[in-house]
C-alpha cells in the first residue's frame, strides 16, 4: 500500500518570478545552477525560464515535500542566494504551489523510475 500512497503525494513547486538588472541574467543563471547543485534528498528538478530579449525570468524548483525543501539552507546555499539577490531589480515574487498534474517528459521519467 505504501507505493500507492506515495503515488498520491503531490510534489511541491517553488516558483519565483523576477527581473534582473540589465545584462545580469547570465550571471544569475550561473548562480541559480550553483544553488540547485547543492540540493539532494527530495529534490525533483529545476527549470529556469528567460523571457526572450529581456532580463526577466521564472525559476521553478520541484521538491517531494516542503520539509525537504526547507532542509537545504546550508551556508553555501545561503551565500549563493545572497549574491543572487543582489542581481534583482526588485525582490522576486515567490510562491509555493502543489503540483497537481504532470504531463510530458518528466511524468514519463517519474513513471519509469518508479517501475
Amino acid at each position: 500500500m505504501t507505493d500507492f500512497t506515495d503515488f498520491l503525494k503531490h510534489k511541491q513547486a517553488y516558483i519565483a518570478i523576477g527581473e534582473f538588472k540589465p545584462g545580469r541574467f547570465s550571471q544569475a543563471r550561473h548562480l541559480y545552477e550553483q544553488a540547485v547543485a547543492t540540493y539532494n534528498d527530495g529534490f525533483k528538478g529545476a527549470y529556469l525560464f528567460q523571457e526572450p530579449g529581456t532580463d526577466r525570468g521564472i525559476a521553478v524548483i520541484l521538491w517531494d515535500n516542503v520539509d525537504n525543501m526547507d532542509a537545504y539552507q546550508s551556508p553555501t546555499y545561503q551565500a549563493i542566494v545572497r549574491e543572487l539577490s543582489g542581481l534583482f531589480i526588485a525582490p522576486p515574487d515567490v510562491k509555493f504551489y502543489e503540483v497537481c498534474s504532470e504531463i510530458g517528459l518528466m511524468g514519463r521519467f517519474a513513471q519509469a523510475v518508479a517501475a
